[in-house]
């Protein structure tokens, strides 16, 4: 099954904390045996198991053939896999009042580090690493941004996929001939061409926020880890960017869909969205990305994580499959359609590992000059989601406001 590219509103978590409603997962049904602890775990069920996963953060692009082939081979331990999809706003509020009540449906939780966070503030993780960091031994091999990434997490999630981001840019050649390599020569390039660069809100975009947190590297910041006190610089370049901006989507399907209609010819992007729609057709094949010069990658993740109250069979299943998942073997299949390149979060888990159909579409799509400027460009974990919240709420009320475009 295929999902929507991830929609992150890290802005709306506090709202989000708040709400009561909650789905329910396909085929799911609760579970009587007694909740897991650190010390009732089996090393493998009593008996397969059904596992119901909600996927918040597009992660099933990435993990979705992991996942089923751990479960083809290990018919003993998980029986069958019921998927769902949803925003990651809502997350919380779907996975609260099956905690609190103790009637768990989802099983399983695939997010970014936004529904992560929210889900610990609202105390509904297993500290998974924390309690049985000895049973994901595989997490020893994480490449060391990913081991970063998987820092953030407090030892509640399991990173299972990585990407270093961006902020780069997409442009159109057959309209744009000079490029812009700095901040101030895109600033130039959108006075020049007002109306014709454009980004979506960085609440709702992955494009959008990674734009905005790579730029106080960019531009030399007193302190890029916080929005509040330490980006004068760059609030007052995307204030006057904004002067040639006609208006911000609220997600960035829209930004694809602008650029594939001419509408804007400059964009900013990541490895994975420059990749995934040109292979998927909503972008044309011709479409050109391009780097600055000088600039720091702020990387992204996704990770597992389990709802308190899970059952110890339920529990020693997902173990065994994270275990599985972080092998190179698995993990190699993350590169997908390039959603999240490169994707794999350990060691050697290379491009000839992966399905013919991914090493096919990153050969036709990819770039070849992506993996060294990957290796040679320093790498920064995104803001904390505290600063996070507050760098959209700045950017909210002083550079978006009046000029919002729903999708």
């Amino acid at each position: 099954m295929r999902v929507t590219k991830q929609a992150v509103m890290v802005s709306a978590l506090a709202a989000g904390a708040l709400m009561l409603t909650s789905c329910t997962a396909p085929g799911s049904s609760s579970d009587d045996s007694a909740a897991a602890d650190a010390g009732n775990v089996p090393d493998k069920p009593s008996a397969a198991v059904t596992l119901n996963i909600l996927d918040v953060a597009g992660a099933q692009k990435e993990v979705g053939a992991m996942v089923d082939d751990f479960v083809a081979e290990h018919s003993d331990i998980i029986s069958a896999v019921n998927w769902e999809s949803g925003g990651s706003p809502d997350l919380v509020g779907t996975i609260k009042p099956q905690v609190d009540s103790g009637d768990i449906q989802v099983d399983l939780v695939f997010t970014g580090n936004d529904g992560l966070s929210a889900g610990i503030g609202q105390d509904l993780w297993v500290p998974l690493v924390t309690d049985y960091g000895d049973r994901l031994s595989n997490q020893e091999n994480y490449l060391e941004p990913a081991a970063n990434m998987q820092e953030l997490a407090d030892g509640f999630g399991a990173v299972v996929s990585y990407y270093p981001s961006g902020p780069l840019l997409n442009y159109n050649p057959k309209e744009v001939d000079d490029v812009p390599s700095t901040p101030e020569e895109l600033l130039a390039w959108a006075e020049a061409h007002p109306g014709k660069f454009g980004y979506a809100r960085p609440a709702n975009s992955g494009p959008g926020r990674t734009f905005l947190m790579g730029l106080p590297y960019i531009l030399g910041d007193d302190d890029p880890t916080d929005p509040e006190n330490g980006w004068d610089k760059t609030w007052e370049y995307l204030e006057q960017l904004g002067e040639y901006v006609s208006n911000y989507p609220t997600g960035t399907g829209q930004v694809v869909s602008n650029m594939a209609d001419g509408t804007w010819t400059l964009i900013p992007t990541t490895t994975g969205w420059d990749i995934n729609p040109r292979a998927e057709g909503s972008l044309p094949e011709w479409i050109e990305a391009a780097a600055f010069d000088d600039f720091t990658w702020v990387t992204d993740a996704h990770y597992a994580v389990v709802p308190k109250g899970q059952s110890a069979d339920k529990l020693s299943a997902i173990l065994l499959l994270l275990q599985d998942m972080l092998t190179p073997e698995q993990n190699a299949k993350a590169y997908d359609h390039g959603y999240f390149y490169p994707g794999p979060a350990v060691k050697d888990a290379t491009l000839d590992l992966a399905p013919q159909e991914s090493q096919d579409v990153i050969a036709e799509f990819g770039r070849d000059w992506y993996d060294d400027l990957i290796e040679k460009m320093p790498k920064e974990t995104p803001l904390t989601p505290d600063q996070m919240v507050k760098a959209f709420d700045i950017w909210d009320r002083t550079i978006g406001v009046g000029k919002y475009e729903d999708e």
